[in-house]
């Protein structure tokens, strides 16, 4: 059985951080019930790479993390609506939102008023700098907390920096840190609980050896490249026919290194004979040491450093890696047909954590706007004509 079998989460979340974290949640086994502003829905479902799903409301940043999910419209600045609401509250566990601080509250919304409804509620706010300091209140995008958390001046290289991490690290490490807290939250024998996700303060956190060189070591981080800060040799080689990974982070690893690639000499050589020497050293023992490797493909030396206990591996696009043995064969993607509005199947990432062998399973398509309404609503209590007055009020 899925470790949150039998939880309720009402997802008020858009775009990606909120989307993100409920998505984990679901698939862990939880009913997440996506609560959407009528007509227009989640902003994801207009965006994406292909135009013609936007337009249907089915883009593909939707389709990515919405699958497993009940959608249900309310509008939540009608009366009806905030009623109906409180009632969903009633039946959940959580509550997962990525407003700006106070929005929930001009609701009448608030977690201190939810509570009321359901003491064990617990209320999950993402937001991108937190609900007080002096940036609260500031709109916040994946972009923006790149930008603040210091991340893109340690990406690149000395040449080419301040550079974005490629895809929404911010966003996404937001996700996943709601999502860990809400998990823990769920089994708390105590009840309900307000947690606070900040992206900026979760982007820091997974910082922490960086960040813990300057506070305690005092070394401001810098941008290195493909280098690793920790160790040398270890970063991005060229090898005859492309890049080569190397990580001979520790001495035993950098001697098996130097001796496979007959470079015997470079191991008592005063600029090389320790990790620190090698770290001031790193670009020198890299050009020593591209004069081996860029006499052999990346495949021989992948195959034969990894043999001798030396990590190594090739720099993959990312339809390389799709289709490579180790993530095809672990079942990590999972293929949906017979999507609404959609016309053909789609491939979407499964939750990276294995339980007894198995990727757990998407079990549902991203649904459509408002598809479970009468399902939802009718469990609460309503009618078919009493979901229809309130379609035509424009409440759901």
């Amino acid at each position: 059985m899925k470790p949150l079998k039998g939880k309720t989460i009402l997802d008020l979340t858009n775009v990606l951080a909120g989307p993100f974290c409920t998505y984990q949640l679901v698939n862990l086994g939880a009913e997440v019930i996506k609560v959407e502003t009528p007509i227009k829905g989640d902003l994801a479902r207009n965006l994406g790479a292909d135009p013609d799903l936007n337009k249907k409301g089915m883009g593909i940043s939707f389709l990515a993390q919405n699958s497993g999910k009940q959608s249900v419209t309310l509008n939540l600045k009608s009366e009806k609506g905030k009623n109906l609401f409180k009632k969903l509250v009633k039946k959940s566990d959580a509550v997962v939102e990525n407003f700006r601080p106070l929005v929930m509250s001009r609701l009448e919304l608030d977690y201190e008023t939810l509570k009321q409804e359901n003491p064990n509620l617990i209320y999950c706010a993402i937001t991108g700098f937190g609900q007080d300091g002096p940036l609260s209140q500031n709109p916040a995008y994946d972009q923006i907390v790149q930008g603040l958390s210091g991340v893109m001046t340690i990406t690149g290289d000395a040449e080419n920096n301040p550079f974005r991490v490629g895809y929404p690290i911010a966003d996404t490490i937001g996700g996943l840190t709601a999502a860990m807290a809400v998990s823990a939250a769920l089994n708390n024998p105590k009840g309900g609980s307000f947690i606070d996700v900040s992206m900026l303060e979760a982007t820091l956190v997974t910082m922490g050896w960086v960040i813990s060189n300057y506070l305690i070591g005092g070394v401001v981080p810098k941008a290195q490249g493909n280098e690793n800060f920790t160790s040398a040799p270890s970063g991005t080689f060229q090898a005859k026919d492309g890049l080569l990974n190397i990580a001979a982070n520790k001495d035993e690893q950098w001697e098996l290194l130097a001796k496979h690639l007959d470079r015997k000499d470079l191991i008592s050589h005063p600029d090389f004979s320790n990790r620190e020497v090698r770290k001031k050293n790193r670009l020198r023992l890299k050009a020593e040491l591209e004069t081996v490797l860029t006499t052999r493909s990346v495949e021989e030396w992948i195959k034969e450093l990894n043999q001798i206990g030396v990590p190594a591996g090739p720099v993959l696009s990312i339809p390389e890696v799709l289709n490579h043995p180790q993530i095809t064969d672990r079942g990590l993607i999972a293929n949906l047909n017979n999507i609404s509005n959609v016309e053909d199947n789609i491939e979407i990432l499964k939750t990276a954590a294995i339980f007894n062998g198995q990727h757990l399973d998407v079990e549902n398509n991203p649904p459509a706007l408002g598809a479970d309404n009468e399902k939802i609503y009718s469990d609460i209590g309503l009618n078919e004509d009493e979901i229809n007055n309130l379609k035509k009020e424009g409440v759901i």
